[in-house]
């Protein structure tokens, strides 16, 4: 089959990687892409949040499967658009779509499927923003309601910093602080089945010691050494079926991933989001160490398929992605500069490859930088201490002016594992 994929970042990278690799795909093609998917898919000029244009598109290239990556799009109608012209689409309708563009939908309907998430009030003036964060004290988590492309959330013991972020968003929700280790789950549904992907965590904060702002996603892994054997089952019938069929019962079938951010709670797993697509940097130690062909499963969940899959299979090992973020990210990230070392990376480095997520051509030839989170750098080995040093090793070969990257990614984790003799 052909396989269009939309969107121009890591995540989007690590889709068209693995659906290059699917005996069963024979054409690969992404729009807008970067310079790095050009290497494995044919790339596309496209107004990524016109339905019509990606679209016609679609037909173009004469797709038998369109995957939308990012969340605006999907908002916008994308995935709408495409199957009301007869193309499956991997990717939720605009409807269903709201559990990522409004949080507070997402409170909505978590209430009424009775999925266990934090106590949360919707604000839309000075004084209701005001009595929230009295009602649920620090830390105050102030949520822009709206899409934010992963930094509209405020996490701050600072009650004033919690109110300006709150004035300068139209509407936010305002919730409890969930006190957990983070994890990140992606379920595969086709509007009344789903099935799960292994879990990963990831790290919002952009420097080490989970210091600084909130991020896109700095880094990532797989899998979690310290999480209960029975978690991903439990998410599964206390969190993603009930969402998916109170979403069924409201006409807005939910067709795609539906990633849950949860907080494993003294009390259990809470939902701290939903997003309707893939996480990012997540899919990419995701897709890593999934072993069954990803193409099957996304058709699978785009046409009704879900529940005639066989189990899911995965590589033994670990895999650990570090992102390399341009100066001065996330506030104004520096753009332009040149990208050096990737070839040596490609030569020398055995267990590690590098994933475009913000890069272009420049008028030479030469890959720059052209977004806040530049590179992926993911690295494997047979556990997580092995698949760090892959990628630290791949890093340190990469030469961009100015950029950032955290250096713990999976450290307590691998380390944890190390110590606790599991090994």
């Amino acid at each position: 089959m052909r396989v269009l994929v939309i969107g121009s970042g890591g995540r989007e990278h690590a889709l068209c990687r693995a659906l290059a690799t699917d005996s069963q795909v024979e054409e690969v093609h992404c729009a807008p892409g970067n310079a790095g998917i050009a290497s494995v898919a044919t790339v596309h000029p496209v107004r990524a949040t016109d339905p019509a244009d990606v679209t016609a598109l679609a037909g173009r290239v004469g797709a038998d499967l369109v995957v939308v990556g990012p969340e605006a799009p999907l908002v916008a109608g994308v995935a709408d658009a495409l199957r009301a012209a007869g193309v499956p689409c991997f990717g939720p309708s605009a409807e269903a779509a709201r559990i990522e563009g409004s949080k507070a939908f997402a409170k909505e309907i978590m209430a009424a499927a009775g999925v266990p998430t934090a106590r949360a009030s919707t604000c839309s003036t000075p004084e209701e923003a005001t009595a929230a964060l009295d009602a649920y004290g620090p830390p105050y988590v102030v949520k822009d309601d709206g899409l934010a492309a992963g930094k509209g959330v405020v996490v701050t013991d600072d009650r004033e910093a919690a109110l300006a972020h709150a004035a300068a968003c139209e509407r936010v929700v305002i919730e409890e602080y969930l006190e957990g280790p983070e994890v990140s789950l992606f379920a595969l549904c086709d509007g009344e089945t789903a099935v799960p992907l292994r879990p990963a965590q990831d790290f919002k904060r952009a420097y080490d010691g989970d210091a600084g702002p909130n991020t896109g996603g700095m880094g990532s892994y797989t899998p979690l050494p310290w999480a209960a054997p029975s978690l991903t089952d439990e998410v599964m019938a206390t969190v993603v079926q009930p969402t998916i069929d109170e979403l069924a019962k409201r006409g807005t079938p939910y067709i795609g991933v539906l990633y849950a951010g949860l907080a494993l709670t003294a009390e259990g797993p809470r939902v701290i989001e939903f997003n309707a697509r893939f996480g990012d940097p997540e899919t990419q130690v995701v897709l890593d160490r999934l072993a069954t062909p990803l193409g099957g499963l996304l058709h699978a969940a785009a046409t009704g398929g879900v529940s005639g899959l066989p189990p899911l299979t995965y590589r033994g090992g670990a895999a650990v992605a570090v992102v390399l973020a341009a100066d001065n990210y996330p506030a104004s990230p520096v753009t332009g500069g040149v990208i050096e070392g990737l070839e040596a990376v490609e030569a020398e480095c055995e267990d590690a490859y590098v994933l475009h997520a913000g890069t272009a051509l420049d008028a030479e030839g030469r890959v720059i930088a052209s977004g806040g989170r530049v590179l992926n750098v993911v690295g494997t080995g047979e556990d997580l201490t092995a698949a760090r040093a892959a990628a630290y090793d791949a890093l340190d070969r990469v030469r961009l002016s100015g950029a950032h990257h955290r250096t713990d990614i999976a450290a307590a984790a691998a380390e944890s594992r190390e110590t606790d003799g599991t090994l």
